[in-house]
């Protein structure tokens, strides 16, 4: 069994697909390598669409089928996407910041990720929840090649010797708001506005916040204070107390 297709099985036992729903998937990707005579890996959005052109034209499936299908090739790409998205979310960083982050600045003793050259050009830590570390053991050991310095490689599979492009990590947060069906113009600073509203709301205060997020001054913070109406509602009166 290749790594690939070692990878793609797990991805797919995680998600708890059905054994006959694996079967598909597998006999999907196999039909598109195939017909390129090329192992996956090195199939792009060009060869997916051509692909997609030939069961239009050729095997006459319906469109509903050939979406399907289209998913299924992506699929690989989707594995990528949930370290990206977890980490914006569960440390309140930038795009640019998450994509420069090094396996280096991962300090597991501590719990805390080092933020370096960061908003603002200062260095500053973040913390590292259990859950999110778990998620990048997981997506490391799924890597096809260890990266020896950056956390988050470039290249469709992450084998590259360059951090990954920030317009990645932006078109992979725009599909995975398209794909969950939200309306919403979501892209990754949306992630950070909801780690610090959420912050908020379970009672952290502005000033930790305003560590944490590398705001210069704390009135840039306050906006917090306008996004939560649950911190709003939850704070007594005066006169009540």
């Amino acid at each position: 069994m290749t790594h690939l297709r070692k990878l793609m099985l797990e991805e797919l036992e995680r998600r708890n697909y059905s054994q006959s729903t694996v079967r598909a998937y597998v006999r999907t990707i196999e039909d598109f390598a195939r017909y390129f005579k090329r192992a996956p890996d090195q199939l792009g959005p060009e060869q997916i669409r051509e692909y997609q052109a030939y069961l239009f034209r050729e095997r006459k499936l319906a469109p509903n089928t050939v979406n399907q299908e289209h998913a299924v090739e992506r699929s690989g790409s989707r594995i990528d996407e949930q370290g990206h998205l977890m980490t914006l979310y569960a440390t309140g960083l930038q795009r640019a910041e998450l994509a420069r982050l090094k396996i280096s600045d991962i300090d597991s003793e501590r719990m805390v990720i080092h933020v370096k050259d960061g908003k603002g050009r200062k260095d500053r830590d973040v913390m590292l929840s259990p859950k999110l570390l778990e998620e990048l053991r997981a997506f490391w050991r799924g890597l096809r090649r260890r990266p020896k310095v950056w956390l988050f490689p470039g290249n469709r599979w992450n084998t590259g010797e360059t951090p990954i492009d920030t317009k990645v990590i932006w078109h992979a947060c725009r599909q995975a708001a398209k794909r969950a069906g939200l309306g919403l113009e979501i892209h990754p600073h949306t992630l950070r506005h909801c780690f610090a509203t959420h912050l908020l709301e379970a009672g952290a205060d502005l000033r930790t916040i305003q560590i944490l997020l590398g705001h210069r001054d704390l009135e840039e913070t306050t906006i917090y204070l306008h996004l939560s109406k649950l911190h709003l509602s939850a704070t007594a009166s005066p006169w009540m107390r």
